[in-house]
């Protein structure tokens, strides 16, 4: 809890500097509920406590905030699992004071998912009263009221049990009958005929005429100063919102014996809005502010803001004086009020900054400087042991006559592993090192990676703060990373540290029991394979363990060719510069492989290169390298170079061969040898992609439609076989061919390439959809050559050297179904220019096929398929049925 930090006041001579501490423990906040509770018992059973009192300041709060999955709701649950029943009640927690009895605890989730607006809630406080089987006659008749106007028609029996609130309270079946009871006493008391419709109805107005009379038939009521008031008042949601101050006046009237005292724990509070946007938040401060005999405990990633002044205007009650018990317990206040803030688990990167900035302080100024105070939250993680550690070096360093600086917090804390361990058992801890080395895990992947034989001590574990659970990931659970940093620190002071062989052990069976993660999977998911590969890369690299499964799973993580990025943190070694390890190679193999999507082929070129000339790949991964590096050379233009490579991978006879004889197919197409591709394309079957060589030979002799059933059969062969990055380049390049002959459904092909391209990163494939997109846009889309001056640009960055000459293709098209005789020639000769080296020369004949010109006399000749006079007019063919489909859509 919020208090005095002695620990730091005794730290320094310097009586100038004031400290305050705010850490605490789950058994501590079950103590701070239990204080405070009976604090508030003891201040709404005084004999000058008035529940209809809206002046005074309120106390009636707790507040426990901490960054998510730190375990509030959990926190949130036991407090009203402890409070309902003393078996539920953890043994380490000590029994409250006040009777159990006494206290009706109701937790109400406020999280988006829950769907829990305002009107739930407030029905969901009722519900929870009805337990103590009395109307609560001022409540019912406002909420009856309201209920008839905004839900006409719709019995409130019915919306409880469609809604599941029949089910959650075992009293909320009696809720209509105690509304029906207090209504049917009004209306006999004003001698209306009728029950419900009466008083509700014609009645109303009687009603409250009779409480401003304070009439003897309904005088218990007429004490109720404001329920004439809110009876007037439209009901709508607004009115809604003080309702609850009629029920703090119900529970108030009921006589000792049958009094009770509601706690309302309400969760998640950070889904109610944020900063900015407090409508809702305004409503539930509402609640708070009237039922002042009630106990309110928030949960919530943040600090509740109510004591500050500033928020005048969004909300109805703000300021110390308001809440003084939401008051930062700062020397700035000089309060002496206990706080109401407790702060669970890790903070934000604002509460970091506030906490730092309010921890130390002089004259009312923070004494950490804003640098310092910024690179300590940095690398805290938002731990609060980490800020709390480092407040103390701070002073430390102070105290050597120097002024700390934001590189002496460059620095890991042994106190950290110390105060992690300090109460897990000799299992829980040899756990807790086995998991260090993994960046996720689950219970399972736990068990085996520590050796041990039974999961108690793995599941134990994952109920600590430390160790976080998400749902997004391949494994549920991982270590807090500031706390995983630490306990891998060779710092470790502990009387059971483990050595550099008991490291070493532990990552080699962290790496088997990741093989056998990845070995299990019949399924072959994709996030699997790259989870088990990046972790076991990892640790491969670091403890420099032969590569094994490794080689495998990286043939698997290329063959599928989607290209998630893996990412492994820097080490000194590539600081350095050079990989000394094969676990090194390996690691900057795929990542220039997976990068090359992002980075200029000539980086691609260049590591690939580097890695390769370093040795220190295993033969079997030798060709990996080799073959991408000959496809990226292919890439630039450099196509001796990646003939030479292709050949080398193909005759090695490995894994790859067939993707090298595809690559030598290419190479015969991109020379304009297509006799050449499309006998090489008959060997290839599968795995040499055969069908996606056949549609690339086809397309350029203008045989759309052989093209178009070759990509379609390609596609088809990679969705049976399960390969979803293969699957997107067909159709990339199925909607290229498509766009050539078909505009209208070129848009459903481009539609469904875009989906198949979205979640992978193929970069080459994503710019052929684009240029697709330009070819289907031919001769209608006056802006096509600024869109097209874009992608150009786009092109140059990639270092994809054919795809700028495809462009100036679709480009030349675009002139040609214009009729741009000008623009084509300018095409033409760009065209020429691309493709000087003699690959990919044929886009120069295609553009004279397309515009009806003869070819130059030193043309470098293709050896088409079916001969140059039938490719040319095929090529002009479809010029001039774009150019008519133009005319007709215009």
């Amino acid at each position: 809890m919020t208090g005095r930090d002695l620990r730091t006041l005794f730290s320094s001579n310097d009586r100038s500097i004031s400290a305050s501490e705010a850490f605490t423990n789950r058994q501590a906040q079950w103590q701070a509920v239990t204080t405070h509770l009976a604090e508030h018992i003891r201040h709404v059973t005084r004999a000058d406590f008035d529940v209809e009192d809206l002046e005074a300041p309120r106390r009636n709060i707790l507040v426990f905030h901490g960054v998510g999955g730190i375990g509030k709701s959990t926190l949130s649950r036991k407090i009203e699992a402890s409070l309902s029943s003393s078996e539920h009640r953890p043994v380490q927690w000590e029994s409250p004071s006040h009777p159990q009895e006494r206290i009706l605890p109701v937790r109400i989730d406020l999280a988006r998912a829950a769907g829990m607006d305002f009107e739930r809630v407030v029905l969901t406080i009722r519900l929870a009263v009805a337990a103590l089987g009395r109307s609560m006659p001022a409540f019912d008749l406002a909420l009856r009221r309201y209920w008839e106007h905004n839900h006409p028609g719709e019995p409130i029996e019915e919306y409880l049990r469609r809604g599941g609130l029949l089910s959650r309270f075992s009293a909320a079946a009696a809720l209509p009958q105690q509304m029906q009871s207090a209504l049917s006493d009004v209306a006999q008391a004003l001698l209306l005929p009728g029950t419900v419709g009466s008083a509700l109805g014609q009645g109303a107005g009687a009603l409250v005429k009779a409480l401003r009379e304070r009439r003897q038939s309904v005088r218990a009521l007429a004490d109720c100063s404001r329920l004439a008031d809110l009876l007037e008042a439209e009901p709508d949601l607004e009115a809604l919102s003080f309702y609850p101050h009629l029920l703090a006046w119900d529970l108030a009237q009921l006589p000792g014996a049958k009094s009770a005292l509601p706690v309302i724990l309400l969760d998640t509070f950070e889904d109610t809005g944020d900063r900015t946007h407090r409508d809702f938040e305004r409503l539930l401060q509402r609640i708070v502010w009237l039922m002042p005999n009630a106990f309110f405990v928030v949960t919530g990633r943040n600090r509740l803001q109510w004591a500050e002044s500033s928020l005048e205007g969004q909300l109805d009650w703000t300021g110390p004086n308001a809440w003084p018990g939401l008051v930062s317990d700062t020397p700035r206040t000089g309060s002496g009020v206990s706080g109401r803030h407790i702060l669970i688990g890790d903070f934000s990167p604002e509460d970091c900054e506030d906490y730092l900035s309010r921890r130390l302080s002089r004259n009312g100024h923070p004494l950490i400087d804003e640098p310092v105070r910024r690179i300590i939250a940095e690398r805290s993680h938002g731990l609060p042991l980490y800020l709390d550690l480092s407040v103390m070096r701070y002073l430390e360093l102070r105290r050597s006559g120097r002024q700390p600086q934001a590189t002496d917090f460059d620095h890991d804390f042994p106190a950290l592993i110390a105060r992690t361990l300090r109460d897990l058992t000799a299992e829980e801890r040899h756990v807790l090192r086995s998991v260090s080395l993994l960046s996720a895990f689950s219970v399972p992947l736990a068990t085996q990676a520590a050796g041990m034989q039974h999961d108690a001590p793995a599941l134990r574990l994952t109920e600590r703060p430390f160790i976080r659970q998400s749902s997004s990931g391949v494994w549920p659970f991982h270590v807090h990373d500031l706390i995983r940093a630490a306990i891998r620190n060779p710092d470790d002071a502990s009387d059971d540290r483990w050595s550099e062989q008991d490291w070493q052990r532990a990552a080699q069976r962290a790496f088997h029991t990741l093989e056998s993660q990845w070995r299990q999977d019949l399924r072959r998911d994709r996030a699997i394979l790259v989870s088990c590969l990046q972790q076991g890369l990892l640790l491969a690299r670091d403890f420099h363990l032969d590569l094994g499964w490794l080689a495998n799973a990286a043939f698997q993580y290329v063959g599928d060719s989607i290209w998630e990025p893996l990412v492994l943190p820097a080490t000194d070694t590539a600081s350095s510069g050079g990989v000394r390890t094969a676990a090194d190679a390996l690691v900057e193999t795929l990542s220039a492989i997976a990068r090359r999507q992002h980075e200029h082929r000539e980086r691609t070129v260049s590591r690939l290169s580097a890695i390769l000339a370093s040795g220190l790949l295993p033969d079997g991964l030798v060709e990996l390298a080799a073959y991408y590096q000959a496809k990226a050379q292919r890439d630039l233009g450099l196509t001796d170079d990646s003939r030479h490579g292709m050949q080398r991978v193909a005759s090695a006879g490995g894994r790859l061969a067939s993707a090298a004889r595809r690559g030598l197919a290419h190479l015969s197409r991109v020379s304009g040898d297509f006799p050449a591709a499309l006998e090489a394309a008959g060997s290839l079957g599968w795995a040499g992609r055969h069908h996606r060589v056949l549609g690339d030979v086809w397309w350029v002799q203008g045989d759309m439609e052989r093209a178009v059933a070759a990509y379609l059969a390609g596609r088809s062969d990679a969705e049976e076989h399960g390969v979803v990055g293969e699957t997107a380049v067909a159709q990339a390049h199925l909607a290229f061919a498509v766009s050539f002959v078909d505009p209208l459904r070129a848009d459903d092909e481009l539609d469904l390439a875009d989906r198949l391209l979205s979640p992978l990163s193929l970069r080459s494939n994503e710019m052929t959809a684009r240029i697709a997109a330009l070819v289907r846009d031919a001769g209608f889309a006056e802006d096509l050559p600024d869109r097209a001056a874009v992608q150009l640009a786009e092109i140059g960055v990639s270092g994809i050297s054919y795809a700028a000459a495809k462009l100036q293709l679709a480009l030349c098209f675009h002139h040609a179904v214009l009729d741009a005789q000008d623009n084509l020639a300018a095409g033409i000769a760009r065209l020429s220019e691309l493709t000087q080296s003699g690959y990919y020369a044929y886009y120069v004949e295609i553009a004279h096929f397309m515009g009806d010109l003869p070819l130059p006399p030193n043309t470098v000749r293709a050896r088409w398929i079916d001969g140059e006079r039938q490719t040319r007019e095929r090529w002009r063919n479809m010029v001039l049925g774009r150019r008519d489909h133009v005319g007709t859509v215009r």
